[in-house]
């Protein structure tokens, strides 16, 4: 059934729940600052299936300053980056900007779309050049409102991350970007840690959001491992699907622990567009051709003992009893006390004529 939700566009490809799901390979810091690596993950993204490939676009002066007082460091042992400043992160992490060109030339090259998080204004300025078809908005960067409307004012489509959201942020987010006449918009639910547990994804949150926001297509955000979490949010309606990608067992970059390999990456498509044909739609009856072909092992009535003509009908020459090619079961009863009306071979499907009026 279509979804009561307009249909979001980016480039070639229609997204809502009943179109095939578009599954974004996030690159993140998985170029490893090796241009030509970047270009490889770029490839094997497209090779993989995946519909599009997603850079982020920063610097770390354009997401926070250089200083090692406390407020700048990450303090938390469960981190993968325990330990490090800010800005020593994001410097390691960053995609150069003159690096962005040839990217985008290369995606466009392979058949996949390529699009990018802008993390400040001046990003999307650089994004706007390379004519991008669509923008994220990173979870982190959900409520810094003069991006948003900036991004709102290209009227292109905008994919919102909502890790750590609560509903009343959400609106916040979805309110601005209406008052500024955004494109389509995609809200994903997504749980910011690296990696996420399966346990904490709350996929529920999927028909909340739905239900929250009739404007707006819904999807998931995956830091968790595996593709659990990707089949039952297609179950939920989810649309849109990101994925964070590497080459290979390369363990070397920031993003790598919770990134899918080039075969994860193709066996996560393959999963989420076999759960999405599952669903299908609520028909009943014969699915499809092949399922009617078994139609014939149903019970039907037929004639299991011979019969003469004008002998009674009765349980113990007239059988409800496989294949389906005689006359459905419902009529049994009311056949029971009457004459055949010819003679009758035993294994004959049983037709409302041989019985005598």
């Amino acid at each position: 059934m279509e979804s009561p939700t307009p249909a979001m566009r980016i480039g070639d490809r229609r997204i809502a729940p009943d179109a095939r799901p578009y599954v974004i390979a996030e690159m993140s810091a998985n170029h490893g600052g090796d241009l030509s690596r970047a270009l490889d993950i770029i490839a094997a993204a497209a090779e993989a299936g995946a519909s599009a490939i997603k850079l982020q676009t920063y610097t770390a002066d354009t997401l926070t300053i250089e200083c090692d007082k406390p407020d700048f460091r990450i303090d938390n042992p469960e981190s993968l980056w325990n330990g490090r400043t800010l800005y020593d992160l994001y410097e390691e992490a960053h995609t150069p900007w003159d690096w962005h060109e040839p990217l985008f030339e290369a995606a466009r090259e392979a058949g996949i779309h390529i699009f990018s998080s802008p993390f400040d204004e001046s990003a999307v300025d650089l994004l706007e050049r390379l004519e991008t078809p669509a923008y994220k908005i990173a979870s982190f960067e959900r409520n810094f409102i003069p991006l948003l409307e900036k991004v709102a004012a290209t009227d292109k489509p905008v994919i919102v991350s909502c890790g750590l959201a609560t509903m009343e942020d959400i609106e916040e987010s979805v309110a601005a970007l209406r008052a500024a006449n955004s494109g389509p918009r995609c809200l994903l639910t997504c749980t910011s840690s690296y990696p996420a547990a399966i346990g904490d994804s709350n996929l529920r949150r999927i028909p909340a959001m739905q239900a929250a926001f009739p404007d707006c297509q819904v999807g998931l955000s995956d830091h968790t491992l595996g593709n659990t979490a990707a089949i039952a949010a297609v179950a939920l309606g989810a649309c849109v699907f990101e994925k964070h990608f590497k080459l290979g067992d390369d363990d070397s970059s920031v993003d790598a622990a919770f990134s899918v390999t080039p075969g994860g990456l193709r066996d996560y498509v393959r999963s989420i567009e076999d759960a999405w044909s599952a669903l299908g739609e609520a028909k009943f009856g014969a699915a499809s051709e092949n399922e009617a072909q078994s139609a014939i092992f149903r019970r039907s009535i037929y004639v299991v003992e011979d019969i003469a003509e004008g002998e009674e009908l009765s349980r113990e020459n007239i059988r409800c009893i496989r294949p389906g090619y005689g006359l459905h079961p419902r009529h049994f009863k009311a056949l029971l006390g009457r004459k055949a009306s010819r003679p009758l071979e035993r294994g004959t499907p049983f037709s409302l004529d041989m019985a005598a009026d």
